[in-house]
């Protein structure tokens, strides 16, 4: 099971947001030190996902919220925005990505990605709004429903300690 922490959490904006995110990729791909996968007393995955239209690899940094059976949930927030952003929209074509490859802190997995729903979504959003309020905060600033993405481990590739 992943601790789970929070720090007071001050939100960037969305162009500090792509920045950031950007140095982070890049920061994870060189390290598995806790200063670059626990940032803001959140941790975080790195999510491979490959282009709908484009087939691309593209890589995004999220912090992830851990569930009750300790499963990875990434949020589509995107602050608030008023589109989805777009690594969830990419994830969500099953013909590019049947499948998800995941780097976490010491280990790489392939995924087969969850979308939430159902009562299912009504549970985890209620339990991560709980742990993580300013989630609501998001869900107000937009007319779509914020998605939720289980990462579950389908097949670990590589460990490192």
């Amino acid at each position: 099971m992943v601790e789970q922490k929070n720090d007071e959490f001050i939100e960037p904006s969305p162009e500090e947001i792509v920045l950031f995110t950007k140095e982070h990729v890049s920061q994870m791909e060189q390290s598995d030190g806790d200063d670059v996968w626990l940032l803001a007393g959140m941790n975080h995955v790195l999510v491979h996902t490959v282009g709908r239209k484009s087939g691309k690899l593209h890589k995004v940094a999220l912090p992830f919220w851990a569930d009750e059976n300790g499963h990875r949930v990434v949020v589509g927030s995107f602050a608030g925005a008023a589109k989805h952003p777009s690594w969830f929209v990419n994830l969500s074509d099953r013909t590019a990505n049947p499948q998800l490859l995941v780097r976490v802190q010491h280990a790489t997995y392939w995924s087969t990605a969850e979308i939430l729903d159902g009562d299912e979504y009504t549970k985890t959003w209620a339990a991560l709004t709980a742990d993580r309020e300013y989630y609501k905060n998001y869900q107000t600033r937009t007319d779509r429903r914020i998605p939720l993405v289980r990462l579950p481990e389908t097949s670990l590739i590589a460990r490192r300690d």
